[in-house]
């Protein structure tokens, strides 16, 4: 567990803040994240990679001459938001262009994606490559929908090497896909992780048994075996990895790879030597060639107890690039040192930020701005108050962080909501700066999804009319369609769509035929969730708990429950609203 701390809601930047401190030659801090103290040379292209905190030395510790020239840094277990990646990416990009690479998770895909369109909207040349290495969490036939962990050292090793070689994005990108699609990991673990500031573990393993398959996130294992000797380990590692090869590799005598043994933060040096000395014999003996294999904490999980073996099948290119020198506050091979002496350090700092305009409003959308605030205050009281159990819930299958997600988006959503109604803001520009304030601030899938709603709900209303229930009922099922839109999600994938559709349509309907807004709301809401309370009988078809659907059966979606209850809250400031009309 995390025995340092101050509030759990701050773990993350203040983290940050001690390891720039730290390693303050190497790395500058910058909005969303880190970079290179260095300035990116001219007519080279950036590597910018990213993802929740809780994994180091992933993500910010490998930042340096060698490896990225920026990192974008979410809160724990959580994807960075779209504007903090889009802030890093803008403080090292060059006129060549950004490679954007990241472990394959539904919340970095979705805050990556609309920063990379962000990035091209402005002109600046930006591509993707994930990382999908993890052969235990999709099958063969679906290997696009495999998450990245350890193996992400390996892609961007390869993608930083051709960046540094002067290669054009589209040849950076077919470096690092090429990197990807000939890597492979297997990962166990022996016991769960633990979030900052929880008592309890995400999973636990029972004594003498070992789960297979766990995710860098605390997602559980595929299966759970008794736990093997030291031997019994490498072989299953070994044997498993070499019954998965890439479709260029048809015998492995004679074959290179590049070999990874990660421990997730428990798991120690010493006793990785012991689980090594039998895979090198085992690849020996199969003719593998091993090159500079690196054995040590590459991507944890916090106190997690577990190991991941990753083989890197190399070919005369990827081999140059995984030798190459690199130099980063965790990562250090070569000699890179007096490059990077020499190098133009950057001192320029971020951009101030624009002024704060609001835009004008009617007084009768000002006063609805009022109730908007008393919305989102309500929503952020009722997180506050279930953050634990939104954990929970989330544990089963996933990552456990939806609570303190969902916690420091609505926080700083209430926050942006309240600054804007002071100074004048209509309704729609108070649901949109809360928005824009919850996906910055929770990042991860939900927060951008909450952020994308709410600031879709508020340009639906704008600020200029008093609007009618009609309206609201329009404003929720625009919405409702920016989630689906964002997130891809229908009906029947377990997410929080389950509780948002039913509501949106039975809103809809009640205005629709006359019924007053609160008590329509009202209605929709018990609809919703009832709907959410259901999904304990769906298997999720989409995001984290996806892998372990089987163990999130009989158990409610927690995106789900946390919209139906937020919905709920907002029913009764519209309730407490329509009677304290009628007193006046």
């Amino acid at each position: 567990m995390s025995y340092v701390l101050n509030d759990p809601a701050d773990f993350a930047d203040e983290s940050v803040i001690g390891f720039v401190a730290a390693h303050g030659a190497l790395v500058r801090r910058v909005t969303g994240g880190v970079a290179r103290a260095q300035a990116t040379p001219p007519g080279q292209v950036a590597v910018v990679i990213g993802g929740g905190s809780g994994h180091y030395p992933a993500f910010a510790g490998l930042v340096g001459a060698g490896l990225a020239h920026g990192a974008a840094m979410g809160n724990v277990f959580a994807s960075p938001s779209a504007q903090q990646v889009y802030s890093v990416a803008k403080s090292v990009a060059t006129e060549a262009g950004v490679l954007l690479s990241y472990g394959n998770y539904a919340g970095d895909v979705l805050n990556f994606d609309q920063a990379e369109k962000r990035l091209r909207d402005e002109g600046i040349a930006c591509r993707t490559v994930r990382v999908t290495d993890d052969i235990y969490s999709a099958s063969p036939a679906e290997k696009s929908k495999r998450r990245g962990i350890a193996g992400d050292l390996a892609v961007f090793r390869a993608a930083s090497w051709a960046a540094e070689q002067g290669m054009t994005l589209d040849e950076v990108v077919e470096v690092a896909a090429r990197a990807n699609e000939r890597t492979r990991s297997i990962g166990v673990a022996f016991s769960g992780c633990t979030l900052p500031g929880a008592s309890e573990p995400l999973f636990t393993v029972p004594a003498g048994q070992m789960a297979v398959g766990m995710g860098i996130h605390g997602e559980p294992g595929i299966s759970v075996v008794p736990l093997p000797s030291a031997r019994e380990l490498a072989a299953l590692l070994v044997e498993g990895l070499l019954g998965e090869l890439p479709e260029d590799i048809t015998d492995v005598d004679g074959a290179r790879a590049a070999v990874i043994l990660n421990g997730l933060g428990a798991v120690k040096s010493e006793e990785l030597f012991v689980i090594y000395a039998t895979v090198a014999e085992l690849l020996a003996k199969a003719g593998v060639t091993i090159v500079e294999p690196e054995i040590g904490e590459y991507a944890t999980s916090f106190e997690m107890a577990g190991v991941s073996l990753t083989l890197v099948w190399l070919d005369d290119e990827l081999a140059e690039a995984w030798a190459s020198p690199a130099y980063t506050p965790a990562y250090r091979k070569g000699a890179v040192e007096a490059a990077v002496a020499g190098a133009t350090v950057n001192t320029a700092q971020d951009a101030a930020p624009e002024a704060d305009v609001i835009p004008p409003a009617s007084q009768e959308s000002i006063e609805v701005g009022a109730v908007a605030l008393a919305i989102v205050e309500s929503i952020r009281d009722m997180i506050d108050r279930d953050v634990d159990e939104f954990g929970r819930l989330d544990a089963i299958a996933g990552d456990g962080d939806h609570g303190i997600g969902m916690q420091r988006g609505a926080r700083a959503g209430a926050a942006a909501a309240r600054d804007a109604v002071a100074a004048g803001a209509g309704a729609g520009t108070v649901l949109s700066r809360a928005g824009d304030a919850w996906a910055d601030r929770a990042g991860g899938t939900s927060g951008a999804l909450w952020g994308a709603a709410l600031r879709a709900a508020g340009e639906r209303l704008g600020d200029e009319l008093r609007p009618h229930a009609t309206d609201v009922a329009a404003a929720v099922d625009t919405a409702r369609e920016a989630i689906q839109s964002y997130g891809k999600a229908a009906v029947g994938d377990k997410t929080m769509v389950d509780a948002l559709v039913p509501f949106a349509e039975e809103l809809t309907a009640r205005v629709a035929a006359g019924e007053a807004l609160a008590s329509a709301w009202a209605a929709a809401a018990v609809d919703s969730t009832n709907a959410a309370e259901a999904t304990s009988a769906l298997l999720p078809r989409l995001g984290r708990a996806r892998p372990h659907m089987e163990k999130s059966l009989g158990t409610p979606d927690p995106g789900a429950i946390s919209l139906a209850r937020a919905m709920t809250v907002a029913g009764q400031v519209l309730a407490e609203q329509d009677n304290s009309t009628e007193k006046d």
